[in-house]
């Protein structure tokens, strides 16, 4: 084993050569023979030339290029061959270090966006409502009022038909007054034309015929066979 650098150094020193001529002679840059003597080794720009370099300036020196060049891979080759390795990882490290700080970054984002809505929902004032099903409108009763005329009338009144349940049976006599619920009634009335009958507040409208029978809706009043 023996220095690289100082030898290079010695045998130019020893030939009075300086770097401007050799710079000429050997196409290097005087940086680096001054680094290659000085065993800088990391100034120059690769491994490859490196050797290269070695080679070059120890033959032009007279000395055996190739010797120079096994004695600097047997020293420093191997470490300088993993440098460019590691600097290629760093960045890769670097880049997946970035990548997942990212994705905790966007996950974080989504949580908190997440918590916000839930405590707008909460106590924001204003909630997901649900439309309620409708219910089917159901008529309120209406008020059957029957009020006699003069002598008044006899009666006869079932809710809802004929066979219906029955809710009035007499005689209405002349200033009386009866008052039902319902909205659908069966009527008989033996003399019609002296009766005023209102079915919710409107007045029932019926035929000056004897032994009437109808059927009185709020909508409309249907003469019956009888």
């Amino acid at each position: 084993m023996f220095e690289i650098g100082n030898s290079l150094r010695e045998a130019r020193v020893r030939q009075g050569l300086g770097y401007p001529e050799l710079e000429l002679a050997t196409k290097i840059r005087a940086k680096y023979l001054r680094a290659l003597e000085d065993e800088e080794f990391s100034i120059l720009p690769g491994d490859t030339y490196i050797k290269g370099f070695l080679r070059t300036y120890a033959d032009h020196l007279g000395l055996d290029g190739q010797l120079y060049v096994d004695e600097y891979t047997s020293r420093f080759a191997l470490g300088l061959a993993d440098e460019p390795l590691l600097q290629r990882q760093r960045p890769r490290v670097r880049q997946r270090t970035v990548e997942r700080r990212g994705v905790l970054l966007a996950l974080l984002g989504i949580a908190v966006l997440a918590a916000l809505v839930i405590v707008a929902w909460k106590f924001g004032g204003s909630s997901p409502t649900s439309t309620p099903a409708s219910t089917p409108r159901v008529a309120a009763p209406a008020a059957l009022t029957l009020v006699g005329v003069g002598k008044g009338s006899y009666v006869v009144i079932r809710q809802g038909e004929a066979s219906g349940p029955l809710l009035l049976q007499g005689t209405i006599e002349g200033g009386s007054r009866q008052t039902l619920t319902g909205r659908r009634f069966y009527l008989f009335a033996r003399d019609p034309g002296l009766l005023r009958i209102t079915l919710g507040g409107r007045p029932v409208s019926l035929p000056a015929a004897r032994n009437l029978r109808v059927l009185v809706t709020p909508s409309r009043t249907t003469r019956l066979a009888g």
